[in-house]
Order: structure tokens, then C-alpha cells, then sequence
């Protein structure tokens, strides 16, 4: 059996949110295809351009394709390449929310989450022209569709009516690298303050950081700030503008996007780490948060009871006051209970790995190959 990858994301230099996952799934399936148990006989990864030096090596069993053009990848660069490619795929996995046009190999895909029909408001048009468009021509496309959360499942099914069993839960999961070292110094870090609450996202609307900083003014230690961390997104300008708007400018520090070999000292000296989304599919630095001993101050709705579980400390994301409680809480709960919040952090961390996401998502795409040959 053939696999065929769309790698665009996760060949992309800075990964975030989709890239994120899918490179990680491809290194999966990379490593497993080096086993004689292998699923597959071959995989096939598709990318346009250079292949990134993060990408996994190849092996006998896992080859990389390059083509054009990147700019009309899912219309043309990557259904050609598979209609050349010979012999055909027998299964094609896109972990993006597109799937190549114009194919008739059985395809399986990826959706993060449905923000973009719940709160259309956020985005750019013309990105969510292509999120809404291009998303339900896949769905109505795609044999399966491979998700992040319970709660983006729920979320699929009620926007899109498809049937449960065509929605398959693989959830994220933290690096090996994140888990067992402190790659970052406190000492190496540039010019971080004594005492700080973290928040990590792209600079969107839906990160709800324009509500966080406001919520600055309402905590009454005047030696804490707050650090965000994230590349500038869309629709970022209110953001920027809300530490000068509510007189938190002096507290609130924006630091752009941070590599991850960076990301584990400010999430470890971290008073707390705060994130107040209005909609997420997941929250993965919710987990780094955990594993790195941070207590979590989170978003009551959307899936991030799902990964913070009984570690978290749950806030009204529509409600400043609430956020701000929160903060409080997280910034004075006693030495015992602050230990046994963090303890639980970890344990919560524990229970996603990459191994199970993978495992999940070639069953998927394997009992899908195999359907397609018996057709």
C-alpha cells in the first residue's frame, strides 16, 4: 500500500497550530516506516520547494517529492504530482484543512477546529473565504477526517452533518525534547523581568489578549508583567494598541514569535501562564505550560477543560473581571496547593503522546488504503 503526504505545513520554517501537527505525525510515520511491521510499503511526502533541514530523513520506505507551484498547491502542484506519480497512491493524508482537487484517490484529512464558522468576524476575508469554501468541498471529499479534541469533534459534526464514525480524536501531544530537558537558561534569556504571567499565541482576535491586558490593570502586584509570546497573526492592531488603551503599557511586553529551543525558561519561570482563548481546537501551550511546572489559568469553554482537566484554573473568557480572578488566584494560592496544581499539570501531560496520535491516524489511513483497493 502507497501512502501519499500533503507536507506544505509541516515543511514550513515556522510551525504553528497546523504545521505543528503536521510535522509531527509525518515524523511519526517516518520513524515507523523504518520497522518491518511497517503499514506501508511506500510514503510518499509532497512538498513545494526545498525540503526543510527539520524534516525527517528519508529510508527506504519514506521519500520526499518536490513540486510546483506552491502558490496554487492544493489546485494544481499537488493533485498533478499524484496524477504523475506512478504507481498511484492508494491513500492520500492532507493534515491541513484541504485536500488536493480534482483526484479520485480516497482521501483523509485534518481539521483543527470550526472558529472560523463560529466567530467569521476574526478573520481576514479572504482567508476565511478559503476556511469556509475550501473546508466543506474537502469534507465533502474526504473518507475521514482526522481531528484534535472532543470538542472540535462535536464541533465538525454540528457544522458539517456528517456522521460520527467519519470523525476521528487524535489528539497533540508535547516533543520528547520538551519533556525531558530545559533546553533555555533564565540567564540566556533577554533581559526577562524578575516576576511575570506568560501568554503564547499568534496575535489574533480569537487569543483573546486584548481582554488579558486589560484584566493587568486589575492585578495588584505592580512588579508583575505580562509577557506574550507569538508571531503577529491578523487583525493584531487592537492588541498592540491595548497596553497604551488601558494604561498597562509599562507591564505588558510583547515579544514576538520565540523558537522553541527558547520557549522551555519562560514557560519554567513563569509566576503562571494565562491563556483566555475564545475558541480553541486544542491550546498545545497549555501542555507545555504543564509539563514545565506552570500553573495554567485557561478559558472555561472550547476544548481546553479537555487538556488542562482537574490542573486547570477555569475563567469566563468574555468577562475581564473573571480573567483577572483567575490570574489572582493562580498568582496567590498557598505553597501546598500551588505543588499539588503543578503535580497535576504533569500527570494531565502524560496522557498525550505523539505515539497515540500517530497510532490513531495510520489505522485511519491504512483501513482507508484498504477500502479504496477493494473498491
Amino acid at each position: 500500500m502507497i501512502l501519499a503526504v500533503d507536507g506544505y505545513e509541516a515543511n514550513a520554517s515556522v510551525r504553528v497550530g497546523v504545521g505543528r501537527y503536521a510535522f509531527e505525525i509525518i515524523a511519526q510515520i517516518a520513524a515507523r516506516q523504518r520497522q518491518a511491521n511497517r503499514l506501508f510499503d511506500d510514503v510518499r511526502v509532497y512538498v513545494p520547494g526545498t525540503i526543510g533541514a527539520h524534516m525527517p530523513k528519508e529510508n527506504p520506505h519514506f521519500h520526499y517529492r518536490i513540486t510546483l507551484p506552491r502558490a496554487l498547491w492544493t489546485w494544481v502542484g499537488f493533485p498533478v504530482a499524484l496524477a504523475s506519480d506512478m504507481p498511484a497512491a492508494d491513500v492520500v493524508f492532507s493534515p491541513t484543512h484541504y485536500v488536493p482537487r480534482w483526484i479520485t484517490t480516497p482521501r483523509v484529512m485534518a481539521i483543527m477546529d470550526v472558529s472560523y464558522l463560529s466567530y467569521p468576524e476574526l478573520f481576514r476575508a479572504q482567508d476565511l473565504h478559503k476556511l469556509v469554501h475550501w473546508t466543506a468541498y474537502s469534507v465533502r471529499h474526504a473518507e475521514k477526517i482526522i481531528t484534535i479534541s472532543e470538542f472540535s469533534k462535536r464541533a465538525i459534526i454540528d457544522a458539517y452533518h456528517v456522521p460520527s464514525e467519519r470523525v476521528v480524536v487524535a489528539y497533540p501531544a508535547l516533543p520528547d525534547s520538551v519533556l525531558i530537558t530545559d533546553m533555555g537558561k533564565r540567564e540566556k534569556a533577554t533581559a526577562l523581568p524578575k516576576k511575570y504571567i506568560l501568554s503564547v499565541g499568534t496575535l489574533q482576535p480569537r487569543k483573546n489578549f486584548t481582554r488579558l491586558i486589560e484584566a493587568m490593570k486589575s492585578i495588584v502586584d505592580p512588579d508583575i508583567e505580562l509577557l506574550i509570546v507569538g508571531k503577529k497573526g491578523w487583525l493584531y492592531d487592537e492588541i498592540l494598541a491595548a497596553p497604551k488603551k488601558y494604561g498597562v503599557e509599562n507591564r505588558v511586553r510583547f515579544l514576538d514569535f520565540v523558537p522553541d529551543e527558547a520557549l522551555p525558561s519562560l514557560y519554567k519561570h513563569a509566576a503562571c501562564f494565562v491563556l483566555p482563548s475564545l475558541y480553541e481546537g486544542f491550546g498545545l501551550p497549555v501542555l507545555e505550560a504543564m509539563a514545565h511546572g506552570t500553573p495554567v489559568v485557561v478559558s472555561s469553554g472550547s476544548s481546553l477543560p479537555e487538556i488542562a482537566g482537574d490542573a486547570g484554573i477555569y475563567v469566563d473568557p468574555s468577562d475581564v473581571s473573571s480573567i483577572a480572578a483567575g490570574i489572582s488566584l493562580a498568582l496567590t494560592e498557598s505553597t501546598n496547593d500551588r505543588k499539588a496544581r503543578i503535580q497535576r499539570g504533569k500527570q494531565r501531560v502524560n496522557s498525550f503522546t505523539w505515539e497515540n496520535a500517530a497510532t490513531k491516524v495510520m489505522d485511519v489511513l491504512s483501513l482507508v488504503g484498504k477500502k479504496g483497493k477493494n473498491v
